[in-house]
């Protein structure tokens, strides 16, 4: 569904991806890995059309992302950065109201299916008990939920997360990357930036290494997550087990190559 062809991107004169080729497969969770600096929230702002490119070509269904007006790529694909400014006086439930602008006309009102999206991306995440908190007194972690669930809201069959676990607990974590699953059995296509490898193995199906700029790797979680790319992108040696509860690679640290 989302295709990267030689993508370049430059902040000022310094190079920062460096010929991306990337083809994101449909309904199934992709997850970008790789060190600090390596590109991958750039990759992802990129993908989402959020940052410009300096050359390459971004297609979306086989038709550049440019060709798409901002109302019709906001019902395709959802974005969620890593920074995001809180609006000051608002509520959670005004926060998810926000996710269904690219719905609604400038004739039409809130409607059943407005007050739908809403409610299932309030249960998905757990917050109904915060609906009328303003967004200032919550958590960290009830904030990143929150923020979470105005991208359900939007309902689209794309959803692009950049580091959607910060700020979360370990259980957090674990329900949020549960909820990723669910959505992508019910075949959403998902991508989104994670720094715990083991979780990246154990719920992505589908892995992109970066390093320095450039795709080092791409492919099924289980052809790609092994001890030599995982030295390569990160400069560190391993042992590869075997999962006792999903029967996945767990990488266990050594030390640094």
């Amino acid at each position: 569904m989302l295709d990267v062809r030689g993508l370049n991107v430059y902040r000022g004169s310094d190079h920062i991806l460096h010929d991306i080729h990337l083809s994101v497969p449909g309904g199934r969770f992709t997850a970008l890995i790789g060190p600090n600096g390596s590109g991958k929230s750039t990759l992802l702002g990129s993908m989402a059309g959020a940052i410009p490119a300096r050359s390459g070509d971004m297609l979306l269904q086989s038709k550049p992302i440019g060709s798409y007006s901002k109302r019709d790529l906001a019902r395709l694909m959802s974005f969620l950065p890593q920074h995001l400014h809180t609006p000051e006086g608002m509520s959670v439930r005004e926060l998810l109201v926000q996710g269904r602008f690219p719905w609604r006309t400038w004739l039409g009102g809130w409607t059943s299916q407005d007050e739908d999206a809403v409610a299932r991306a309030t249960a998905l995440c757990g917050i109904g008990h915060l609906t009328d908190r303003p967004l200032q007194s919550l958590s960290g972690g009830q904030l990143q939920r929150a923020w979470v669930a105005m991208t359900l809201a939007q309902d689209t069959p794309i959803i692009l997360l950049d580091e959607p676990t910060t700020f979360l607990d370990v259980a957090n974590q674990l329900s949020l990357l549960d909820l990723l699953q669910v959505l992508r059995n019910a075949g959403r296509t998902l991508v989104a930036i994670l720094h715990d490898l083991n979780q990246a193995a154990r719920y992505a199906d589908f892995l992109v290494m970066l390093k320095d700029g450039r795709v080092v790797a791409q492919g099924d979680t289980g052809k790609v997550f092994h001890t030599g790319n995982i030295e390569n992108v990160f400069s560190i040696r391993s042992r590869m087990l075997e999962d006792p509860e999903t029967g996945t690679a767990l990488c266990i640290p050594t030390s640094l190559s």
